[in-house]
């Protein structure tokens, strides 16, 4: 036999078992490298059932779309409620503790009515504000460092201050000097949160694209009804944005712990 003819036939077995190994190591790098989202929504204004009804469905889409871990949704009512400053410390620090603190993403989400002091808590007849060193410092003892917040209110602009950063990827309703609109009793959805979530999330690749998507349709629809714009805004996540892009438009289910 001559020597091509012996270099011919131990070809072949190492082409084949390339083949066979091949394919198995690259599911293996995907799920090394898939980034986990726990995400926390409350609804924080319980006069009225728009906030509980966003809070839900928000992390609801979320979910949709993303690879989720942990995922706590709270809200307020008129008799009472769960929402309160203390429990959003511990929601997010127990959500924290289940995720990779250098490698998986948490993800905040408040609605309520805003004001240049910060977000309104109403459960009952307790009443908190929630200003935006209060959650600047909440956030930081979670010990994860790629963060998204999401914060449907009036003046919710007052947030990016105290928290965008490279990190933290902040979205807000309105700018810190406008309200925004739509926070009727009855609606499932507010202007904003039906642009972001409802709307926009559901079918872009990227959060970049569901913001601007949301800021456009949040615009016409203000104008239509004779609104000072509210001027939503994102800010900061630079480093956070491309973990999320890759499985935003993945139709992955959730799992939930």
């Amino acid at each position: 036999m001559t020597s091509q003819s012996w270099i011919r036939r131990l070809c072949a077995p190492l082409v084949a078992l390339i083949l066979i190994v091949g394919p198995l190591v690259s599911p293996v790098r995907a799920i090394e490298d898939a980034r986990k989202v726990g995400v926390v929504s409350f609804g924080l204004f319980g006069d009225q059932g728009v906030f509980r009804a966003e809070a839900t469905g928000a992390a609801q889409v979320v979910a949709g779309r993303f690879e989720t871990g942990a995922i706590d949704v709270q809200y307020n009512s008129k008799e009472g409620g769960s929402a309160t400053i203390e429990a959003l410390t511990r929601s997010l620090q127990v959500t924290a503790n289940r995720l990779d603190a250098e490698k998986d993403v948490l993800f905040l989400i408040l609605t309520s009515h805003g004001s240049p002091d910060g977000l309104a808590i109403k459960a009952g007849r307790l009443t908190q504000t929630l200003t935006p060193s209060r959650l600047a410092g909440i956030l930081a003892k979670t010990g994860v460092r790629h963060k998204v917040v999401v914060i449907s209110a009036c003046y919710s602009g007052v947030f990016i201050q105290r928290l965008a950063n490279p990190d933290v990827l902040v979205i807000t309703a309105a700018d810190a000097n406008h309200p925004s609109f739509g926070c009727q009793d009855k609606a499932k959805w507010t202007y904003f949160g039906d642009a972001f979530f409802n709307v926009a999330l559901r079918r872009a690749v990227s959060l970049k694209d569901a913001f601007l998507d949301a800021r456009l349709l949040v615009r016409k629809r203000e104008l239509r009804e004779q609104f000072e714009p509210s001027n939503p805004l994102m800010v900061g996540g630079e480093n956070v944005q491309p973990l999320l892009v890759a499985r935003i438009n993945g139709s992955r289910q959730p799992s939930r712990h």
